[in-house]
């Protein structure tokens, strides 16, 4: 199901993956993971939500439960719930952070998500090896965690979190 369009004028659907976009998401690559351009632009054709702001200063790309996708994480809430928006990443560059960027693509994801039947945003964030911003930004939009859990051979272990709308 594809989601409606964007509701904030700073965001922007993102159609297909550019080299700025890999980057932003490659320097990020201990979060988000590493992707080729062409697995970048696959995670947005396949994605419920794939949005940007201000020339690739900000994204985010979300799958609702319907999603082909065979992430351990994204795996993890499938088996728990029926129904849900996951956002598989989120990230600002580094010069934008501050900037409301990431709030800005939460609140249109909820928005959306909300015009699409959902009720309940999930994600993760890693406990090992940490990333406090991420888990800061995130209770401050209201997630709490439901759930942890070990993955990549045991290289990563990540809190799983859940906002209702």
């Amino acid at each position: 199901m594809t989601a409606p369009a964007p509701s904030n004028p700073l965001v922007s659907t993102l159609t297909f993956a550019s080299t700025p976009l890999l980057a932003l998401n490659n320097a990020h690559a201990t979060e988000l993971s590493p992707l080729t351009l062409a697995e970048f632009d696959h995670l947005i054709q396949i994605s419920f939500v794939a949005t940007v702001v201000a020339d690739a200063a900000a994204f985010l790309i979300a799958f609702d439960q319907d999603a082909d996708y065979t992430s351990p994480n994204f795996l993890w809430f499938s088996e728990r719930y029926d129904r849900f928006v996951y956002v598989d990443r989120v990230v600002t560059s580094p010069l934008a952070r501050g900037k409301g960027y990431a709030r800005a693509l939460y609140a249109d994801l909820f928005q959306r998500a909300r015009e699409s039947g959902h009720s309940r945003i999930v994600c993760e964030v890693n406990l090992v090896p940490p990333n406090p911003d991420s888990d800061a930004f995130h209770a401050a939009l209201g997630f709490t965690e439901v759930g942890r859990a070990t993955v990549r051979e045991g290289q990563k272990s990540v809190r799983y979190l859940l906002r209702s709308l």
